[in-house]
Parts: structure tokens; C-alpha cells; sequence
């Protein structure tokens, strides 16, 4: 944990300070003051009791309303244990949330975190300080221990919505090893700004030659032998995979859902990079409503 405390700390004060502001905004407008009326200025915004008082024109003028709540859904299921690249899934989920916390806090906002496997395993509240975000981090690499088993990202975002009233920026941070949960994810990106962070391990993406293999379902303890030998078992084993990340993809499409796709095998500079072109698109989204 403290490596990634050190990476977090370069890295958002030398890579992603202040770019996370323009492409995250607050919750709305918030009233900061009456001025005189200016030639150009929205007729809308008069304030008629303020320009009757004084018998000149005055202008409500608002400004934004910069803090934000940040909250992580972040998988702990079985398959979070895998990693045949430089770090586990769990310790990939663990970096992007710290890198993407300290950015809120750097910022002033309050950060939280949803742990979940097929159920939600713990919730930590809002809070502000890197203290907090230091505590993501662990309670996150101590939930891969704590988790184990299936995912269930439908009946997870049914019990946050129970959790978290008040629109939040939401961080779905998952392998999505799950079906069936559609209609619900739709639901959550309508209540909330919700980003997916969508990470998988080589392994999982492409079969090597390695012969008769014994295989295990992280999520479900199922072993079976598959002949990765025969070079039909690996091309439908690539085949199917692509299909599931295509399939993947059309949903958060549909959805309106922005994603960030990592890999266990991406170096450090490369998951920046990828934070980076998320924060510039969204920027632009922005710039252009």
C-alpha cells in the first residue's frame, strides 16, 4: 500500500493536477451575488426587487457549485485475485481508485467507497483528506480477502441506490464478469454520473499453447480440464472473449455510460494516459453543452 501512496502522490501532482476539475462538475449553481446590470447581460437574470430598491437595473450572478460526492463501487469478488502481469486486478482497482481520490480530494471533494462481490460487502461514507483516500485504498486490497465468491452488479447498484440519495460521481470499478444487469446499470447512470472502469488480465483475453490444463472459476470454485493445446479450443476461446468486451462496450454505449477499459499488463504511465484522454473527452462534452 504505501508504493501506491508514493505512485499516487507523483503522479497526480505531476500528470493530472487540475485536469480532473475542468472534466468533473459540481452538483449544480449556487447563488454568489447581485451586481449592476451590465450592457450584453441575460435579461433573465434581472433581480426586480434588487433594481426596484435601488431604481437601477442588478443582475443575480450564480456560480458553480465545485464540490462533489465520489463514490467507488469497487468489485472484490474472486476473479479480482487474478494477475499474470506486473499486479492483480485487486491491485489495479486499487491504484486507479487512488489515483482517481486524491484527484477529488486535491479538489476539495468528498470521497466514499462500496466494496462488493454478489452483495455489498462494506460501504465507507463520504468524507474529504487524504487520510480518507489512503483508507480506499486498504479497505480495497483487505477486500479481496474479505470478498471472495460471485459478482452480482444488479442487485449491488439496486442496494447502493438505497445508500446514496443525493447525485454522486459514481466509479463502477469491475472485471463485469456478470450478466443479466442492464437495466439496472441504466438506471444508475440516469440517478448518477456514473464512469465504468472496466479491467482484465491478459489471461482472461487470449488461451496460450500450454497443453491439457486444469482450470478453475474463480468466482464459482468450478474446475475443469480444457486442451489448450488444440488450436480450436484457443481460437473459440479468443473468440468468445472479444465477443464478451464488444458486448461489453455496446452496453455502457447504450447506457450513456463513459468507460475507461485497464489491463493488469498496463504500466503505470499508460493507466495515466488513459485517465488523461477520459478527462480531456469529458472536458470537451462539457465545453460543448
Amino acid at each position: 500500500m504505501n508504493r501506491i501512496r508514493l505512485l499516487t502522490l507523483r503522479l497526480v501532482n505531476e500528470q493530472l493536477s487540475g485536469e480532473y476539475h475542468s472534466s468533473f462538475k459540481g452538483q449544480g449553481i449556487e447563488f454568489d451575488e447581485v451586481r449592476p446590470y451590465e450592457p450584453g447581460d441575460d435579461v433573465r437574470s434581472i433581480d426586480w426587487n434588487v433594481t426596484a430598491r435601488t431604481g437601477s437595473p442588478h443582475v443575480k450572478r450564480y456560480s458553480e457549485e465545485r464540490e462533489l460526492t465520489v463514490v467507488f463501487l469497487v468489485d472484490v469478488s474472486g476473479s479480482q485475485g487474478c494477475g499474470s502481469a506486473a499486479r492483480t486486478k485487486s491491485e489495479l482497482a486499487a491504484l486507479v481508485t487512488s489515483l482517481l481520490a486524491l484527484s477529488a480530494v486535491e479538489n476539495g471533494d468528498n470521497v466514499g467507497l462500496v466494496n462488493f462481490t454478489d452483495r455489498i460487502v462494506k460501504y465507507v461514507p463520504p468524507r474529504r483528506g487524504r487520510t480518507a483516500v489512503m483508507r480506499l485504498v486498504r479497505d480495497i486490497l483487505a477486500g479481496e480477502d474479505a470478498g471472495g465468491g460471485g459478482t452480482d452488479i444488479a442487485s449491488v447498484l439496486k442496494g447502493f441506490s438505497g445508500l446514496q440519495k443525493r447525485r454522486a460521481l459514481v466509479f463502477l470499478i469491475s472485471d463485469f464478469l456478470d450478466s443479466g444487469f442492464s437495466h439496472e446499470l441504466r438506471v444508475a447512470a440516469r440517478r448518477h454520473d456514473l464512469v465504468a472502469v472496466s479491467i482484465s488480465d491478459p489471461s482472461e483475453t487470449s488461451l496460450p499453447d500450454a497443453g491439457l490444463v486444469e482450470v478453475a472459476d474463480p468466482e464459482t470454485g468450478e474446475i475443469f480440464l480444457l486442451d489448450s493445446g488444440a488450436a480450436s479450443a484457443r481460437e473459440g476461446f479468443d473468440r468468445a472473449a472479444r465477443a464478451a468486451r464488444e458486448a461489453l462496450g455496446r452496453e455502457f454505449k447504450a447506457s450513456g455510460i463513459d468507460e475507461i477499459a485497464l489491463s493488469t499488463a498496463d504500466s503505470d504511465d499508460e493507466i495515466v494516459a488513459k485517465l488523461r484522454r477520459l478527462f480531456l473527452q469529458r472536458a470537451k462534452k462539457g465545453a460543448g453543452r
